[in-house]
């Protein structure tokens, strides 16, 4: 076996022919064999954006309620541990390689994709360690997704759009119905899609799941500086808005809040934890502004959906010089969505080749922007560390740097900084 976690991690990628299979058989029966079985609440999140920003409102909220709180996303930026949380803390390598080595010393011969081990390893590692609750973030779709080996008592679905197409169908209908199969006969289904495919609820009320529709069951208003949440459980006014920028966060926000509520009877808290969770939530790579000039923003945003997102919140943010755009992504995502979506926000775009095998040359991102960006500069570089030197080099103090495309725009951003800036501009 593997000894440190690098090594885990190498091993993990050589385990299955395919990165992605999607399938609950296999995991399934690991799952068996490692007898997981939490008798914790688990929180379940789907959604094409959105579902990371309600897991970490709901692992802050719980947390501020002094629960013992388990979370478990994907993708990381920097640090496989980031996936791996408990009481807000990133979990040791060392109880990442013992929980990877009690998978594999039941695993057989049958394989595992390194999602489908890294969700075993994460719930025998929550087991492990009694918490009280776990939240977590679906990978891909939801019905074949090896999250939804495990029984959640409340089950999410934050948004629903055009993403992963190549597995989960071409329109909103198809992704609809594979999102909605992490609902649950009597269990509550949160839906923070204002107007879902009619697959959610045709899904919702096959099985018998208790589904709570936004803008139906559940809701919210906003006035200035504060938010009211409306719910058939609960009733919360005068909030603080959530520290996440973008308007569209109170969407996400009200889910987190219904999902809370449906479980008030299991792991019951105060109004003041909910209040508290939203001010002290953070969330790297969501409209994550940096300190010091030129501005540096970085958002993860990787489709179209995300990128309106990321357009509004530059709209609303105001500043007075222009806007320059590091820009990378994978190449079986929408291009021309994403770039059309941002097209009227950005001045110069940096775009670079991204150093994955399903990454985008940069000449393809150029002729995307060539249809749609038609007075903006554009230029190309062979990695995001060198547009982002260039973009520094190009740009004043009043200026804003927006990196974005892809969650590998953003690490590879994160690396550079701050010495990057600081070299460019004696910060």
């Amino acid at each position: 076996m593997p000894t440190d976690l690098s090594g885990w991690l190498c091993y993990l990628e050589q385990l299955h022919p395919k990165s992605i299979a999607l399938g609950l058989e296999r995991v399934g029966q690991v799952r068996d064999r490692l007898g997981l079985t939490p008798a914790f609440p688990l929180i379940t999140v789907a959604g094409t954006n959105g579902k990371g920003s309600t897991c970490a409102m709901l692992e802050r909220i719980y947390l501020e309620a002094g629960y013992r709180v388990a979370c478990y996303t994907s993708p990381h930026l920097l640090r496989y541990n980031e996936r791996v949380r408990v009481d807000g803390l990133e979990v040791s390598d060392a109880d990442l390689c013992a929980a990877f080595a009690a998978v594999e010393q039941v695993r057989g011969a049958t394989p595992l994709t390194y999602f489908e081990f890294g969700t075993l390893a994460a719930m025998e590692h929550f087991i492990q360690s009694g918490v009280d609750v776990a939240i977590l973030e679906v990978g891909l779709g939801g019905r074949l997704d090896a999250v939804n080996i495990f029984e959640p008592a409340c089950a999410v679905i934050t948004s629903i759009d055009l993403d992963h197409m190549d597995y989960l169908g071409n329109s909103r209908e198809s992704i609809g119905r594979e999102k909605a199969g992490i609902y649950r006969k009597g269990v509550p289904a949160v839906c923070g899609e204002p107007q879902p495919p009619a697959t959610v609820t045709d899904r919702a009320r096959e099985v018998g799941a208790d589904l709570r529709q936004i803008g139906q069951d559940f809701g919210f208003t906003f006035q200035e500086e504060t938010w009211d949440f409306f719910s058939s459980c609960q009733s919360l006014p005068g909030l603080p808005p959530p520290a996440l920028n973008g308007s569209f966060q109170l969407g996400n926000a009200a889910c987190a809040l219904e999902a809370v509520a449906s479980l008030q009877t299991r792991l019951p808290l105060a109004p003041q934890a909910i209040a508290a969770g939203l001010r002290q939530v953070a969330l790297s790579g969501r409209f994550q502004v940096c300190d010091g000039k030129p501005q540096l923003i970085l958002d993860v945003a990787h489709n179209p959906h995300a990128a309106k997102g990321l357009a509004e919140n530059l709209r609303r943010s105001p500043h007075a010089g222009r806007t320059l755009a590091v820009f990378a992504m994978l190449g079986d995502k929408d291009i021309a969505g994403v770039a059309a979506a941002l097209a009227g926000e950005v001045d110069a775009w940096f775009v670079a080749d991204i150093s994955q095998p399903r990454g985008a040359g940069a000449a393809t991102l150029a002729a995307c922007l060539g249809n749609v960006a038609l007075d903006a500069q554009v230029q190309c570089f062979g990695d995001v560390a060198a547009a982002l030197h260039q973009a520094c080099l190009s740009a004043g103090e009043n200026d804003r740097i927006a990196a974005f495309g892809s969650f590998y725009t953003v690490a590879d951003v994160m690396r550079e900084l701050p010495t990057k800036r600081e070299r460019v501009h004696g910060n």
